[in-house]
C-alpha cells in the first residue's frame, strides 16, 4: 500500500544526517527499529517500482510462452501425425521398390529364357531342313530295305569265290533282274558300308587285314557268311589276319 506520495513525504526525513539507526538507538531502541523500517520500506518502494514492470512483462512473456508452447504442442502433434503418415508411405514405397526389383528380376529371367528359346527355335529351324532330309532318307531306306537286303545276302552267299571285277558284274546283273521285277533298292548302295562299320574295319586293319575294297569284302564274307569260307591266300595276309583276330579266342592252328 506504499505510494509514491508517501515516499516523497518521507524523503526530507530520510535525507537528514541524524535520521539513521545509530542515532536513533541513542534516543530509543524502539524508535531505532521504526527508523530502520521506514528506510527499508522507502528503499523497497524504489526497487519494487523497477521490478513491477518487469513482473508485468514476465507475466506477459509467460502468457506468450504458454501460447507458444500450446502452438508448439499442437505443431508437434501434427508433426507426429505427419511422421506416422510418412512412415506408412515410406513403408509402402519400400514395398513398391522391393516389388519393382522382384519384377525386374522376373523380367530379366523371362528375357533370358525368351532369348534362349529364340536361339533354340532358330537353331531348330536350321535343323528342320536336316531332319526333313533325314526323314526322307529314312523313308527311302525303308522302301529300299528289301532290295538292299536281297543284294547283301546275294553278295554274302555267291560272290566269295570271285575277284572284284566279277563281283561287280554279279551286282549289276542282280540289279537288272530287280529292276525287271520292280523290286526297289538304293541306286547308290554301298554294300561294304551297309554290312560293316568303320570302327570294325579299322580294327581289322590293325589285325593285319589290308585296307583295299577286295580285302574288306573278303573280311565281311569270312565273318558274316553262314558257311565256312575257303581262303585262297598265296600271300598269307588272310592267315595272319585270322590268327590275330582269333588270338584271344583260343584259336588252335595246325602248322
Amino acid at each position: 500500500s506504499i505510494t509514491e506520495e508517501t515516499v516523497e513525504l518521507l524523503e526530507p526525513y530520510l535525507d537528514m544526517e541524524d535520521y539513521n539507526l545509530e542515532t536513533a538507538k541513542k534516543v530509543c531502541g524502539n524508535v531505532a527499529g521504526l527508523c530502520s523500517w521506514t528506510q527499508a520500506m522507502a528503499y523497497f518502494y524504489g526497487i519494487n517500482k523497477e521490478v513491477l514492470p518487469l513482473k508485468a512483462n514476465l507475466a506477459l512473456q509467460e502468457g506468450r510462452l504458454a501460447a507458444a508452447q500450446t502452438e508448439l504442442n499442437s505443431a508437434q502433434t501434427q508433426l507426429d501425425e505427419k511422421q506416422m503418415e510418412l512412415d506408412e508411405v515410406q513403408a509402402m514405397y519400400d514395398a513398391a521398390v522391393k516389388e519393382k526389383q522382384a519384377l525386374l528380376g522376373d523380367a530379366e529371367a523371362c528375357r533370358r529364357k525368351m532369348n534362349n528359346a529364340t536361339a533354340l527355335i532358330e537353331g531348330l529351324g536350321g535343323e528342320k531342313l536336316r531332319w526333313t532330309a533325314s526323314s526322307k532318307n529314312f523313308q527311302s531306306q525303308i522302301i529300299n530295305l528289301v532290295g538292299n537286303v536281297l543284294l547283301a545276302t546275294g553278295f554274302l552267299s555267291y560272290s566269295g569265290p570271285f575277284n572284284q571285277e566279277y563281283r561287280n558284274l554279279l551286282l549289276q546283273l542282280w540289279k537288272k533282274e530287280m529292276d525287271n521285277s520292280k523290286i526297289p533298292y538304293s541306286k547308290n548302295l554301298n554294300l561294304t558300308g551297309m554290312l560293316v562299320d568303320n570302327a570294325t574295319v579299322g580294327e581289322w586293319n590293325l589285325q593285319g587285314l589290308p585296307n583295299d575294297d577286295l580285302s574288306i569284302q573278303n573280311g565281311i564274307i569270312v565273318t558274316m557268311a553262314s558257311r565256312y569260307p575257303l581262303l585262297i591266300d598265296p600271300q598269307g595276309q588272310g592267315k595272319i589276319w585270322i590268327k590275330n583276330k582269333e588270338k584271344n579266342n583260343g584259336l588252335q592252328v595246325n602248322s
